[in-house]
């Protein structure tokens, strides 16, 4: 594409050619090449002269050579419903910018699904499921949920994972082929779900209603033990702190560097659903127990980097907040964290050790900010009677930039 021309993208439902408006149908008949996933381009009548093209694979990578190759000529691309829900809509705004891109948006199976159950846009939470997992930072006894389907093996993956979790009273309704001839119902619970004797459509959504006990909430500081860990993570109270100071806001990227569990990174990204992470860990074992953790808290989107701080820091996206919980003590981690962050960006680093502490120290001295020593004591049996079981002293620096 040059820097002239534009690209029409038109979401169609399940109702396909037929219900799409006059013009929307005038500007794919007078297109000079129609970009969509098979399925859409199946529902368009033959235009004598006109190139299909499917999307390419893997998508975002493949977009700017395709496009290259469509210099000068009137593009239209196909998408589901409203491009911009979790669509190619986004994708293709990032790539080629607003003043770019015409959305012309059909009813998305989100509104339609809201629609056939009564339930208000604000009353539940929509997540694509890439990974079902995600639906574990949801998963508050009461709380609705729509859930974009990858295929048709996402309601039953979904229904096991619920069990799995506690959750198996919650009430699912499969939603299929919303807008289309071949609409599609089905209600039944999570532990019944293997019952269904119907199949599910390829295209469909499932409305949840969670059933089951609170197990974790979104604020800072969960318990340790809601991690698999070998003893490398920042324990609870001193990650609710140290959250407190990285102060996670929405859309914003935290690197996580010397990550051990990965449990700072993760409730960063609980915070809210649009919050970014990277973890940056050395130890492979550990940075697949990470991905684990991830998963299993609800973030299967936090992206771990297996390597060694600081030049694992080089070409990372630019962090809002960096989180310092290990490898402090390589030379230029401090330095490049430092270097890297945006301004009015936040750091917060860990020490516990003498030499460690002293560089925080140091760094205090230099730049400011705020230089804390935490000391955590636990209740615990002593003899017959309870003292109190100190933890090893951390010292905290916090640092906003201006």
């Amino acid at each position: 594409m040059s820097a002239a021309e534009r690209l029409v993208v038109i979401g169609i439902g399940a109702d396909g050619w037929e219900g799409l408006a006059g013009p929307a149908r005038e500007t794919v008949r007078s297109a000079d090449v129609v970009i969509g996933a098979p399925r859409h381009l199946d529902l368009l009548p033959a235009v004598d002269g006109q190139q299909r093209h499917d999307w390419p694979s893997p998508l975002r990578a493949g977009l700017p050579a395709l496009f290259a190759g469509l210099a000068g000529r009137r593009v239209v691309a196909l998408a589901s419903g409203d491009p911009l829900l979790s669509g190619v809509g986004n994708t293709l705004i990032d790539l080629f910018g607003a003043d770019r891109v015409t959305i012309v948006p059909a009813v998305s199976a989100v509104t339609l699904a809201r629609a056939r159950l009564g339930w208000p846009a604000e009353s539940a939470a929509v997540i694509r499921a890439g990974d079902v997992h995600a639906v574990l930072r949801e998963l508050v006894p009461g709380r609705r949920v729509l859930v974009l389907s990858a295929d048709e093996t996402t309601p039953a993956q979904l229904a096991a994972l619920l069990v799995e979790r506690g959750y198996g009273a919650s009430r699912m309704t499969v939603l299929g082929d919303l807008g289309g001839q071949t609409e599609s119902r089905r209600e039944i619970t999570a532990e019944t779900f293997a019952s269904l004797k119907d199949p599910v459509p390829r295209l469909n959504i499932v409305a949840v209603e969670f059933a089951g006990p609170l197990l974790t909430g979104w604020a800072a500081g969960l318990p340790d033990d809601a991690y698999d860990h070998d003893g490398q993570l920042t324990k609870r109270d001193l990650r609710a702190s140290a959250l407190a100071r990285l102060a996670p806001a929405p859309g914003q990227l935290l690197w996580d560097v010397g990550a051990g569990a990965g449990s700072v990174g993760i409730e960063w990204m609980r915070a809210h659903p649009s919050c970014r992470a990277i973890a940056i860990e050395a130890d492979p074992t550990r940075a697949q127990r990470i991905s684990a953790n991830a998963r299993n808290l609800g973030v299967p989107a936090l992206r771990v980097v297996c390597a060694e701080a600081p030049t694992a820091l080089a070409g990372l996206p630019c962090p809002d907040a960096i989180f310092i919980g290990g490898g402090l003590s390589r030379p230029g981690v401090l330095d490049a964290c430092l270097v890297a962050l945006r301004p009015g960006g936040r750091l917060v680093a860990h020490a516990v050790t003498l030499e460690t502490e002293a560089q925080l120290a140091l760094a205090y001295a230099e730049r400011g900010g705020e230089l804390t020593r935490i000391q955590v004591e636990h209740a615990a049996p002593l003899g017959a009677l309870t003292g109190w079981r100190p933890a090893r002293a951390v010292t905290q620096w916090a640092l906003t930039l201006p």
